[in-house]
């Protein structure tokens, strides 16, 4: 993006890295487009008077059932027209249920990762930050 660009924030997205205690990861089947039928990251765009952070715990309890604490960034970047914050974060209640934009919720093993539909460059992303070998 250019300087003199202005940035569109309704095109501002979160999600959220969610680890459990044995360091599988959680992913979402998205139910609706972009990305019908593949896998992603817990993640949707970030409302008016919503900072990124609460917008991934958001978007984790209304797609996966479960409560977060998030805590760094772990990526950012653009996918498609979206600018996207991705947090790390853990588990503090809730229960799993696909919800919202998912079709089904379930915990993967980096091993169990590579093999699935996943959201373009998703993969990359993930060994990116160390989620995937």
């Amino acid at each position: 993006m250019g300087r003199n660009e202005k940035r569109d924030p309704a095109l501002d997205c979160a999600g959220a890295f969610v680890r459990d205690d044995t360091g599988r990861v959680l992913l979402i089947l998205r139910a609706n487009d972009p990305g019908r039928g593949r896998w992603s990251l817990p993640a949707g765009r970030i409302e008016e008077g919503e900072t990124a952070a609460e917008a991934a715990v958001r978007e984790v309890r209304e797609e996966t059932g479960l409560d977060v604490v998030v805590g760094d960034v772990l990526w950012h970047g653009v996918v498609g027209p979206f600018h996207v914050e991705d947090f790390a974060a853990t588990v503090s209640g809730g229960v799993l249920r696909a919800g919202d934009d998912a079709a089904d919720a379930r915990w993967f093993t980096a091993d169990e990762v590579p093999a699935l539909h996943l959201s373009e460059n998703l993969l990359a992303v993930l060994r990116e930050v160390g989620i995937v070998p």
